[in-house]
């Protein structure tokens, strides 16, 4: 790929993105009168909801109670509401997400000892990646995400699926020291259960054949929900249940912030009084600076492989994309997090691509996806059913949901998410017996596909998988140390890596098959910053109409 200087008109690839959606805007809507609509808006708001009150039980505990439940529930209900109104791309769903969990509590653990109010410093932090995210949005620099291929989504979908899993272990790790043994071993069977059942009622829908498909693709649509009620109520059974407390999540007062700390500066409410002078130094507000910085890298990566993996080629998407005025929108949303003192929200691994696979409509006969149900009104929808979660009655719902429940959970999209990542079928491929793929009907594809590669090649492919680990492992490892909250630069030097300096060691015909683009080639020509034509706007329009 020749690489060009980004067009130096300010703002072109805002300019683009608001022609080429505006010209579908009206479709957006009445796209959204089909049946694939209503068992999304449950499915994802699930899938959003539980794993975001997970990281506010691990941020809870993390920061001294400064952050909880209705923080995490009005930023990820602030962004679903934006983001399926006002944004480019309204299938990316966006959320508090686990890096941006692990960023909190790292800058807390960094500070706490300086005597800097948290809540200030944080503002401070988000106001200046706001002002990074506009210029970047307006300079025309997201188009460099181009550099972001396939090798990158598949490391930072396969990293988050193993912090998932990592969370699981840590909550149910802290039911025995907390509530002692009796309790963490329950809380273990209990999310063993979750996961027996959530799996199992996707594995029923999508891998068995009783019954009729449609009848199947309600366990699918329905299981994971279904399980986190039934298992909320299983505790109440009675029997030997009745002898053990299980710990459950902490929730607050209605619409209230969790923490009125002084110590922490939030004794104002919503509004944090961050201006320099009583509430904080001019020195620590130009401290926050480098953390400001990665945080930008951060949501430079993350929210955009968000998108671009709900744009990908799995998916038979018609619209186009959005990536520099949708980059403007989250720096919107993250001044916001930080003048009203909540985690900001970004894109989402794997709801984001799981918000795109429910909105699928496959030809039953066959099984493959015949379109996507592209519209606003689900994204929009969960997130307005967030904010209702806000309200008492609904937050002594939540205050009833053992964290073994949530431990469930965090195992259920974990495992599934690794089931179908790329680099977990690679490493299996290893192992398979050759036989089952030469002559099982029933072999996936993507085995068959590795195993066309010929063997005096195959070499690449084992080198392209070790160098994925290896990325992965970096990943995993920083999060794991004093130094998470450089996590954000290792996800962009692999990505650089990947693009630069994998070249000198695969040969670039095994790399261009081993590690391609993400997303279709107009997926990502919405990333140049050449003025849009009204012939390439008319097509937009001609696509959506057919």
């Amino acid at each position: 790929m020749k690489w060009r200087i980004p067009n130096p008109k300010l703002g072109r690839g805002i300019l683009n993105d608001l022609r080429a959606r505006i010209s579908v805007y009206p479709s957006d809507i009445t796209d959204a009168y089909n049946y694939r609509v209503i068992p999304s808006v449950v499915y994802i708001f699930f899938t959003n909801l539980l794993p975001a009150i997970a990281f506010a039980q691990d941020m809870f505990d993390r920061t001294n109670n400064a952050y909880g439940v209705n923080e995490v529930l009005i930023s990820s209900a602030i962004a679903g509401v934006v983001f399926g109104l006002f944004s480019g791309q309204p299938l990316c769903i966006v959320g508090v997400t686990g890096p941006i969990a692990i960023f909190s509590y790292t800058v807390y653990d960094i500070i706490k000892d300086r005597g800097t109010p948290y809540f200030p410093f944080m503002c401070w932090i988000y106001l200046w990646s706001m002002v990074m995210h506009f210029a970047i949005a307006i300079l025309n620099w997201v188009t460099y995400l181009k550099i972001i291929s396939n090798f990158s989504c598949e490391v930072f979908g396969f990293f988050i699926c193993v912090i998932y899993c990592q969370k699981a272990v840590a909550i149910l790790s802290n039911q025995f020291t907390e509530s002692g043994p009796a309790s963490g071993f329950c809380s273990v069977m209990v999310a063993l259960l979750m996961v027996l059942f959530g799996l199992g009622s996707v594995v029923f829908g999508t891998n068995l054949h009783y019954f009729k498909p449609p009848f199947r693709k309600l366990f699918v649509d329905y299981g994971v929900p279904l399980a986190v009620i039934f298992f909320t109520g299983f505790i109440h059974f009675g029997g030997y249940l009745d002898d053990v407390e299980l710990a459950r999540l902490p929730t607050t007062r209605a619409f209230q912030p969790t923490s009125s700390s002084s110590a922490l500066g939030r004794e104002h409410g919503w509004f944090i009084h961050f201006w320099p002078g009583k509430n904080i130094s001019v020195g620590d507000m130009f401290f926050a600076i480098p953390f400001a910085i990665l945080l930008t890298f951060l949501f430079y990566f993350d929210h955009n492989v968000s998108s671009l993996m709900c744009q990908s080629k799995d998916f038979p998407l018609k619209k186009p994309a959005s990536f520099h005025w949708d980059f403007m929108l989250l720096g919107l949303t993250t001044g916001l997090a930080g003048i009203l003192g909540f985690p900001a929200p970004n894109g989402l691994i794997p709801q984001a691509p799981l918000h795109t696979s429910s909105l699928v409509v496959e030809d039953f006969k066959t099984g493959r996806p015949e379109s996507v149900v592209e519209q606003r009104f689900t994204n929009t929808a969960q997130g307005a059913a967030t904010f209702v979660m806000m309200s008492g009655p609904l937050l002594v719902v939540l205050g009833l949901i053992p964290q073994a429940i949530l431990a469930g959970l965090f195992f259920i999209m974990g495992i599934s998410g690794l089931h179908g990542n790329i680099i977990t079928n690679r490493i299996r491929f290893i192992f398979i017996d050759e036989d089952y793929i030469r002559h099982d009907p029933h072999c996936p594809q993507y085995f068959k596909e590795m195993h066309s590669i010929p063997k005096e090649k195959r070499k690449w492919f084992y080198v392209y998988l070790i160098l994925q680990l290896i990325a992965s492992g970096a990943e995993i490892a920083i999060t794991l140390t004093r130094g998470a909250i450089g996590f954000p630069a290792v996800l962009v030097f692999f990505a650089l890596c990947a693009k630069y300096v994998w070249p000198w060691i695969i040969p670039q015909e095994d790399l261009d098959y081993l590690d391609g683009a993400v997303a279709e080639d107009f997926i990502i020509k919405s990333l140049d910053v050449q003025s849009c034509t009204s012939e390439e706007k008319s097509s937009y329009s001609d696509e959506t109409t057919a």
